[in-house]
């Protein structure tokens, strides 16, 4: 697994805000198609790509341009208990607290914990459904009782 650990850049930020005007009208283009053609200047060739590929080019540049930094991480992908802390932005010992509760599967790897990014995912899932319906629930007694909210 490959991670990209820099932060966008100032001049990063002003390139993909620069360019994400014409990317986003080139992905109205790409909804027709399978794939998406990209011109590498440099090679003076097109490039065939996935449309999936093209709309996330897409989406890293949306966030570059908002001055944010990106990790990708395959999906396949088992990853550490400090990796999965910053996924879910907690952190490392109340990872472990959830694996020894057996809340999120895990497997070890010598002594080292791994999580599949899928169990993970499926936890965090859990757990915004979990706070959506009591943010509900709060909201619907709030304005039973007339608070003004």
């Amino acid at each position: 697994m490959e991670a990209v650990l820099e932060r966008t850049t100032k001049q990063d930020q002003k390139l993909a805000a620069s360019s994400i005007v014409q990317m986003r009208r080139a992905a109205s283009g790409v909804k027709r198609h399978d794939f998406a053609k990209i011109k590498v200047q440099e090679q003076r060739e097109f490039l065939r790509i996935p449309k999936k590929a093209f709309h996330l080019l897409v989406v890293i540049l949306n966030n570059m341009a908002e001055g944010k930094s990106i990790t990708l991480i395959p999906s396949e992908a088992d990853i550490s208990t400090q990796q999965a802390a910053d996924v879910l932005n907690v952190s490392r010992p109340h990872i472990v607290k959830l694996l020894k509760e057996g809340i999120i599967p895990f497997k070890k790897v010598g002594t080292h914990r791994r999580i599949e990014l899928k169990h993970l995912l499926e936890y965090e899932k859990t757990v915004n459904d979990k706070r959506k319906q009591k943010l509900d629930f709060l909201a619907e007694q709030a304005q039973e009782l007339n608070l003004g909210y």
